[in-house]
């Protein structure tokens, strides 16, 4: 797996955009009546502060025209650390389309916090708290910039950048000839993502969503009320298409389930199991009455191969057929007498 080579150039975008947050601050110097005699872009740069320091301390003449201009900032990334409190399942995937409206599958990134530093050099405490004041109040405490993390597929997200704390620092020791130099110190976290290799998706995007709403919130006793369907018109339109949504909402009164899984409806999927419980139930039955006729078959075969039965048992077998007939013929007379009986007295 490793060795797959791929580069969405994310810490590189995440940096660029944490470095244009600052690229339009100015300050301005005023006269006593308020006046602005000029106005001044700060500069900014990538580096470290103690390079400018050095810099500002090598430069013994004030008025050498070369002589670094402040106020500056500059930032650097001075921190890469894995967040756990944003990690998702590492299976889980979303579909998203390439610039040729192929469909992609892409696993869920990994959430990563970027550690930035900024750091204002100024000579003059007002320019300082010019700049500073032009920050702090976008940080409440965080500031959310929009990032293109993936080209091919379009994958832009909102990277919430933190203000963690702000330092101070007044170097106003040495002679008359060394130069002062006021550092303010403000330390950020960018929360960004970074993603894995952009795949091929075979199963394509989905066409058909079915939502059913319940009237309680109980899981295990809830029964759908309303089914909302949503299908995109055309069916076959791609994410970067222009397409409509045709919506259906169902009363179900029949208080079904569904389920997504099986996609059909959980009663039917009973009824169909009961029939099938049937069913199997009626061929057992079939396959029993099958094997008693076999065996009845197999019965009457015997007897009637059989030729040593006794012809006195046949005789006692006909006479006592014969005496259970004339018995009934006798209690059926007998109740006839008696209803006649009856009748007549109810007649006198």
């Amino acid at each position: 797996m490793l060795g797959t080579y791929f580069y969405h150039e994310i810490i590189r975008k995440t940096i660029i955009g944490f470095g244009t947050l600052f690229n339009e601050i100015y300050i301005k110097h005023d006269d006593k009546q308020g006046n602005v005699l000029e106005e001044i872009k700060v500069g900014l740069s990538y580096g470290p502060k103690q390079k400018y320091l050095a810099k500002i301390e090598e430069q013994a003449r004030l008025n050498k025209p070369i002589a670094m201009t402040l106020p500056r900032m500059a930032f650097e990334m001075v921190s890469l650390e894995y967040d756990a409190t944003r990690k998702t399942g590492i299976t889980q995937t979303f579909k998203a389309c390439d610039e040729t409206g192929n469909i992609k599958k892409v696993y869920m990134p990994v959430p990563y916090n970027i550690g930035f530093e900024l750091s204002i050099l100024s000579k003059l405490n007002d320019d300082a708290l010019q700049i500073v004041e032009q920050i702090l109040p976008f940080f409440q405490p965080s500031f959310n910039i929009t990032i293109n993390l993936i080209d091919s597929i379009g994958e832009k997200r909102d990277i919430p950048i933190t203000l963690n704390s702000v330092d101070f620092q007044d170097d106003y020791e040495g002679d008359f000839s060394a130069r002062r130099s006021l550092i303010y110190t403000l330390r950020f976290t960018a929360k960004t993502y970074l993603f894995g290799p952009v795949a091929d998706n075979p199963e394509g995007l989905i066409r058909k969503v079915i939502v059913d709403n319940y009237l309680d919130t109980n899981t295990q006793t809830a029964k759908r009320e309303m089914r909302y369907t949503a299908v995109p018109d055309p069916i076959d339109a791609n994410p970067g298409d222009p397409f409509d949504i045709d919506e259906d909402w169902t009363y179900l009164g029949d208080s079904k389930s569904y389920s997504p899984t099986l996609q059909t409806d959980i009663w039917f999927l009973c009824l169909n199991l009961i029939l099938l419980m049937k069913l199997w139930m009626l061929r057992a039955a079939l396959l029993r009455l099958m094997m008693l006729l076999r065996v009845s078959k197999n019965v009457k075969r015997r007897l009637i191969s059989q030729k040593t039965m006794n012809i006195q048992e046949q005789t006692c077998i006909h006479w006592l057929k014969k005496v259970r007939k004339q018995s009934m013929e006798l209690w059926n007379w007998q109740v006839r007498v008696e209803v006649l009986e009856h009748m007549k007295l109810q007649v006198s």
